[in-house]
């Protein structure tokens, strides 16, 4: 059987914490139905019939993912989602009802990580749990951290950014960090790691295990604008960042940097 989890070390060994997952629904059937099917499949999941109760699940629990459904009665899931970001690095998955693209082309501004369009096949919403799950930084305990080396651990630098690949954070020229969410460091790890080459946004999908859904094609486009909103000093002339006209982007990395 196929058991969810997400791994961390711990004085040499592995110890798995299982992934859990809260799913906001306001239709108690589909609310129910999914949280049975996933956790059938191995995570741990509870569950929340509107923004106002999760905002109370979440003062005592915490979560790898959030499956939020965009259109709740009172506060909606796009406000919700943008709420928990604030509290904790998360996953989040939207689920929108068919038709409104625009919801999810501003779910994507917002830095969703995927979307379910409703009405939705459990498979599907497994597939992209598993998909998201894969890009959640690893759970580290305190005394873990403490313990921590850099010997094995990944850095790049680019301008006056320094990025740690496997701590999943960028810092500035003076060393504060620079608030990204994950789905906007995936595409930066990608592009870090494949510096100086073309790639084209079919190219970086698969990179980042993006499930994306037809009516989402502005998915990478979203995610590099904004992206680039937050390592370019200017956006519209980027130095790191370029777009290849009618074939991709490259992200340009001077000789010499990098190490």
């Amino acid at each position: 059987m196929f058991i969810p989890n997400l791994l961390s070390s711990e004085s040499g060994s592995e110890s798995i914490v299982r992934a859990r997952i809260v799913v906001v629904e306001d239709e108690p059937d589909l609310r129910d139905a999914v949280a049975e099917y996933l956790g059938a499949s191995g995570y741990e999941v509870a569950t929340a019939e509107s923004a106002s109760a999760a905002r109370t699940l979440l003062e005592t629990q915490s979560f790898h993912l959030a499956i939020l459904d965009i259109a709740m009665p009172g506060e909606d899931g796009l406000s919700l989602g943008r709420w928990m970001r604030s509290k904790m690095p998360i996953g989040i998955i939207y689920a929108t009802a068919a038709g409104t693209a625009l919801d999810r082309i501003v779910g994507l501004e917002l830095g969703a990580d995927d979307y379910i369009v409703k009405p939705y096949e459990l498979r599907e919403v497994l597939a992209r749990v598993r998909s998201v799950l894969r890009r959640v930084p690893q759970p580290v305990e305190p005394q873990v951290a403490k313990a921590e080396t850099t010997a094995n651990r990944r850095f790049m630098n680019f301008g006056p950014f320094h990025a740690d690949l496997d701590g999943r954070f960028v810092t500035g020229a003076n060393g504060t960090v620079i608030d990204m969410a994950k789905s906007e460091f995936d595409v930066l790890e990608v592009f870090l790691t494949r510096a100086n080459r073309l790639l084209t946004r079919a190219a970086i999908s698969e990179a980042i295990g993006f499930v994306e859904d037809p009516d989402s094609s502005r998915a990478v486009d979203i995610r590099i604008m904004r992206l680039r909103k937050k390592i370019e000093a200017d956006p519209a002339n980027p130095k790191f960042l370029r777009t290849v006209r009618g074939e991709g982007y490259i992200f340009s990395l001077p000789t010499g940097e990098g190490n």
